[in-house]
């Protein structure tokens, strides 16, 4: 954010950075992404250069100090952001800078975006392979999770009606009916949460591929970190999808395939109704051409 929508740092967080970033503050510039909960900073200093983040919730806070420490060990250097500091009475988050810049906003020539999404399914790979041992409600809150998940496709199917077609309708029926069950059938891993490509960073001259933003962290299905871009690039660029799971290392197994275009097609009505509801038609053709894309693939 900039100008008039740019939110000042607290003076209680300021304070507690002051006393862990060596030197002292040169500028602090609001980085926080255009939503009510996000509130992060680039803090500047005679010496260094670091973000801080002031958590939404203190679940995040806690979300994303383990996905740190995951991170450390499952990556390699230069990979994730480090972790500086942490306080859980201000859910303060201090992390290191990394080079590069966010791909989603960059306009790659079509060889190096499919190179740089080949680099990302390879680093969810390591992600995901390191242990990372589920908490004893890992699974229920994962069910929890899968439950609201397919309430939410009931409840688009109902306030879209006509707007689907019939292919369409029948898939976010089934969203709505097998999603739950389908889920619990399938291992859980330890995810990113939110891995999309406003999650990336690409360093053009090192040619290395990092990913930040880890609040979103928790046990769940492997394919779920792939659902932002099979419903947003992957309908429309199966080039990028190939890059990302030979990176990856694998395809998803049929059940988890499965579960991939029932989450995918949450998303899409997703997008559909509140597009209808916002008057926003780039939502509104993205969950249009998702969910025809996603119908022909189980029909």
């Amino acid at each position: 954010m900039t100008g008039s929508d740019a939110a000042p740092m607290p003076d209680a967080l300021r304070q507690w950075i002051a006393g862990r970033l060596p030197g002292t503050f040169v500028s602090v510039a609001d980085k926080s992404w255009e939503r009510d909960t996000s509130r992060v900073w680039l803090v500047e200093t005679t010496v260094t250069t670091a973000y801080a983040k002031i958590s939404p919730t203190v679940e995040a806070f806690w979300r994303e100090v383990g996905a740190y420490r995951h991170a450390e060990t499952a990556l390699a250097p230069g990979q994730a952001p480090r972790l500086l500091a942490a306080d859980l009475g201000l859910r303060a988050i201090i992390s290191t800078q990394l080079p590069g810049r966010i791909v989603r906003h960059l306009d790659l020539p079509p060889a190096v975006e499919v190179g740089v999404h080949e680099l990302a399914g390879r680093l969810l790979r390591g992600w995901h392979a390191h242990p990372a041992p589920a908490p004893a409600h890992a699974r229920e809150s994962f069910r929890a999770s899968m439950t609201d998940q397919a309430a939410e496709a009931a409840a688009c199917l109902n306030l879209l009606g006509d707007d689907l077609s019939a292919a369409a309708r029948a898939l976010v029926r089934e969203v709505a009916h097998d999603l739950p069950a389908l889920a619990d059938s399938l291992p859980l891993v330890y995810l990113h949460g939110d891995y999309g490509t406003r999650n990336w960073l690409w360093d053009t001259e090192a040619e290395r591929l990092a990913v930040i933003d880890f609040e979103a962290a928790a046990h769940g299905l492997a394919v779920q970190d792939m659902v932002w871009q099979c419903g947003a690039l992957w309908t429309t660029r199966p080039d990028l999808r190939e890059a990302f799971l030979n990176g990856f290392g694998r395809k998803p197994s049929p059940d988890e395939n499965r579960a991939l275009v029932l989450l995918t097609a949450r998303l899409a009505a997703s997008y559909l109704a509140t597009g209808r509801t916002t008057h926003d038609q780039v939502l509104v053709d993205r969950g249009h051409r998702a969910l025809s894309s996603l119908a022909r693939t189980l029909h």
